[in-house]
């Protein structure tokens, strides 16, 4: 049943050699890892103004001038990640670039960094386009936790039915926002110019009035770093190089740009639109909402600007989705994650890391109460730091293969090093009182689990180094058959047990003295020559008394090996199962971590 459903929702199995038909378009690649870098146009905006507008309204036109500033990064940073699609096409982005040419601890810092900025992608982004969907349904405001979960299980299970599906799922979307934001920036400019004037909502106005600050530098340098916000996902495209179509760098470096120049584009767009209309941000309101009613009124327009922005800022989750998984099993081969996250699973996607992402991303939402106010001050400082890394280890990169045109790329990256570093310190040091303080504290223990991981496995590869002595038989081999009545399962594991050992004893737990005069009058009527031991449980246990009848054995003999063999029978349907005790499977699990003793299964099963 079980695989049933599962064939259902997630579609059949794929084989090993379909993996290339899994390869993604330009034009699917551009929706599957850029979703999340245009759909920072939907609140970056919102960020930068929410901190200047607490300096008043007349602090509002400096909005313009940080989001140059913002895109003069952008360039820089997309100049940069060219260089590194080149210089690595195998993908794995910041964390292989800085394991390479900078040491293993920038590396796992740099995969820190990314695995918690994707968990905050994932989160952010779904609550954004909740909050676009509260903005035009005010009256479902008090359920969007409950609705960001409901969209959050849809992405993960169109994710488990692997990259190339989910991707073509979602380019509809993508280029419905990248065509509705376009209308809605033509259409506001061509008003402004041509004399159509508005004014922001009296309320937004007053909200912001109550309680200023002064305008300082410092005050301005955390409406940069809030803005900062449009940066987050620029580095995707180069994690993801080995999910394009041949050839690789070359499609990815085209779409990279591409990206660059719609997402350019359309934040500044959006900021001076916001900026000539003089929109405020409201509570319950976004300012893409406002800027969209400034220039529609509350007609059609309107509203397939508010479904485009959900859609687009939902799925934008999707780019976490795509990224987290591969960079994790690049970890988890490395051996700093467990192994599982590194297989690929039915759909040919990492399905491990898929349902991973899902989960701390829900645990996110419901903790921060889907308010994209609070998560976004955790957002930036994990990207900005894996910037940082990757565009530092490209430069030591070039340095040491000293090819052609080598200066002018350390020229580049140089630039992106430096210029993210700057950003970084500005960011951290303005938000850390904002939430910025938990992701700091938060990447140092992810790297504390990294090397914990990392240890044991390395500790695992020690232990199982093979040895002569491994080959020699025990001294005593003894096996032990835990009874209960004696059935055609239990002649079974008996007949069994004696083939395997001289040494056999069946143990029977007394729970009630007269059926254990029963059971006894039974063994000797079927003349078993094996001895049947009776162990008392003055607390109507059945597993104690076993483990500690074990436990004196092996502190009689330290060197034998015992078996403990369960007579088991299978019901025919799975539901029938439900039905009987599973003490099999818990004598199992109590003997798991029990050294020099092996625990077997012989199983009768019943045909209805």
């Amino acid at each position: 049943m079980f695989k049933t459903i599962k064939k259902w929702v997630l579609g059949p199995p794929l084989a090993s050699a379909a993996i290339h038909d899994q390869r993604l378009s330009k034009k699917v690649a551009l929706a599957v890892f850029s979703s999340d870098a245009l759909s920072s146009v939907a609140y970056a905006t919102e960020e930068i103004l929410l901190v200047l507008v607490t300096a008043g309204i007349a602090a509002v036109h400096l909005s313009l001038p940080i989001a140059l500033v913002i895109g003069v990064l952008l360039v820089i940073l997309i100049s940069s990640y060219s260089e590194t699609i080149h210089a690595y096409p195998s993908g794995g982005g910041a964390y292989i670039v800085a394991k390479d040419n900078l040491g293993t601890y920038p590396g796992l810092i740099a995969g820190a960094s990314l695995l918690t900025d994707y968990i905050l992608t994932a989160a952010v982004s779904i609550a954004s386009g909740v909050a676009a969907i509260t903005s035009a349904f005010p009256h479902l405001y008090p359920y969007r936790v409950g609705i960001c979960l409901f969209f959050l299980t849809i992405i993960t299970f169109a994710n488990l039915r692997g990259v190339k599906e989910s991707g073509v799922i979602f380019a509809v979307p993508t280029y419905l926002f990248i065509f509705s934001f376009g209308l809605l920036i033509g259409v506001g400019f061509y008003k402004y110019f041509f004399g159509v004037s508005a004014t922001a909502p009296l309320e937004a106005i007053q909200e912001t009035q109550q309680h200023l600050h002064p305008l300082t530098f410092f005050l301005l340098l955390r409406a940069f770093s809030s803005g900062c916000a449009a940066l987050t996902g620029v580095e995707a495209i180069s994690n993801g190089v080995p999910a394009f179509g041949k050839p690789e760098a070359r499609n990815a470096n085209i779409t990279l740009v591409w990206m660059g120049i719609i997402l350019l584009l359309m934040f500044l767009g959006i900021t001076e639109l916001a900026r000539v209309f003089h929109i405020l941000p409201g509570e319950h309101e976004t300012v893409v909402s406002q800027i969209a009613r400034t220039i529609f009124a509350k007609g059609f327009f309107y509203y397939l600007i508010q479904v485009a922005t959900a859609l687009i800022l939902v799925l934008a989750a999707n780019t976490a989705f795509a990224d987290f998984p591969r960079l994790a099993s690049l970890l988890a081969k490395d051996g700093y994650l467990p192994r599982q996250l590194s297989s690929l699973g039915d759909r040919l996607a990492f399905s491990n890391g898929i349902i991973l992402l899902g989960l701390a991303a829900a645990v996110l939402i419901v903790f921060f109460g889907a308010s994209t106010h609070h998560l976004i001050p955790l957002y930036a400082v994990g990207v900005f730091i894996s910037f940082t890394l990757s565009q530092t280890g490209m430069v030591r990169h070039w340095i040491k293969l000293k090819g052609k045109g080598w200066f002018y790329k350390v020229l580049i990256n140089g630039t992106g090093a430096i210029a993210t570093f700057i950003a970084l310190i500005v960011i951290a040091s303005t938000k850390f009182t904002h939430g910025a303080w938990m992701v700091i504290v938060f990447i140092p223990l992810v790297i504390m689990g990294f090397m914990a991981v990392h240890g044991h496995y390395k500790s695992i590869v020690e232990q199982l180094h093979p040895n002569l002595n491994d080959l020699l038989p025990p001294k005593i081999h003894r096996v032990l058959i835990p009874v209960s009545t004696l059935h055609r399962g239990t002649l079974k594991a008996i007949s069994y047990a004696s083939s395997i050992s001289d040494n056999v004893q069946a143990v029977y737990i007394v729970l009630d003295p007269e059926r254990a005069v029963k059971m006894k009058d039974i063994w000797s009527q079927w003349c078993i020559d094996i001895p049947l031991v009776m162990l008392e449980t003055p607390y109507r246990s059945v597993i104690q008394p076993l483990i500690d009848y074990i436990d004196q054995l092996l502190k009689e003999e330290p060197d034998q090996h015992i078996t403990v063999v369960l007579p088991e029978f299978v019901a025919a349907k799975w539901w029938q199962q439900i039905l009987h005790n599973q003490t099999a499977l818990l004598i199992r699990g109590s003997l798991m971590f029990k050294n020099n003793v092996v625990v077997t299964s012989v199983r009768h099963h019943l045909k209805f």
